[in-house]
């Protein structure tokens, strides 16, 4: 009883050992971090492409008062030649109040410009530190796996050589089984020779026609051994004798030995 309660507690151990490596698994918290970066990179790239429109929409804007500021100016000196005063100084006035927006504007694109400056610098630093850490993150986690193959081998072996008692044990069990039915079936051969045991599978008189058998092959070895002695004694033919050629053997047990 104590010793399946122990083994119960292993089991329970080693289950909560590997679903807790699971749960804190490097190689997954890693893959997050860089997860992470990369969102955050594209947030930095989504922002450097809001700063660079706004950019681009402040330059038109810009473009477009320049083009007006100069209009003005050709108006006024147009109008001073016309000998119109009073249109020249409403163009100028025009013109002042212009050069007020558009200095404005300028303080805008200015900042927006070194916003999209900063913003391109940082782009590119995390660039590189993203793809430094991705680096080290695979080079880790590769670590990591070898590592944890290599536990799993030396608890293997660890396991195997625990149980090498049990295993020899088990091994000692088998091999006297294997004799004790080895010895079984020599036994059993024995005593269906001789006759202890019957066959219930032969016929009924099996073990007389097996005895007569005997007996009669035993008689025919005595006959044809007194045959040659006979044959031995006498000036017999060459072909009595069992010098038959090439075909004799077409004959043999079909007549009279010799």
């Amino acid at each position: 009883m104590s010793d399946n309660t122990s083994r119960m507690r292993t089991i329970f151990r080693s289950k909560t050992t590997k679903a807790l490596d699971r749960i804190e698994d490097p190689r997954d918290t890693l893959d997050d971090s860089y997860d992470q970066q990369v969102k955050l990179l594209h947030e930095v790239r989504r922002a450097v492409a809001e700063v660079a429109t706004a950019k681009k929409r402040i330059e038109l804007q810009g473009q477009e008062m320049g083009g007006r500021y100069q209009r003005l100016g050709v108006q006024a000196r147009d109008a001073l030649t016309q000998g119109h005063e009073d249109l020249a100084r409403a163009a100028l006035e025009r013109r002042a109040l212009l050069e007020g927006e558009v200095a404005k504007l300028q303080a805008q694109y200015s900042s927006l410009e070194k916003q999209a400056s900063q913003l391109q610098e940082r782009e590119r630093r995390l660039t590189d530190q993203i793809a430094a850490f991705r680096v080290e993150k695979e080079t880790i986690k590769a670590t990591y796996t070898a590592s944890a193959a290599q536990v799993r081998a030396n608890e293997a072996v660890a396991g195997l050589s625990a149980n090498i008692d049990d295993i020899g044990t088990s091994l000692d069990r088998a091999r006297d089984r294997v004799a004790q039915m080895q010895a079984r079936a020599a036994a059993t051969d024995e005593l269906l020779t001789s006759g202890v045991l019957k066959d219930l599978t032969a016929a009924p008189d099996a073990d007389i026609e097996r005895q007569l058998a005997a007996i009669t092959a035993q008689a025919e070895v005595e006959r044809r051994l007194q045959s040659m002695r006979d044959a031995a004694g006498s000036d017999a033919p060459a072909a009595e004798r069992g010098d038959q050629g090439p075909d004799g053997w077409l004959s043999i047990g079909q007549g009279p030995a010799s």
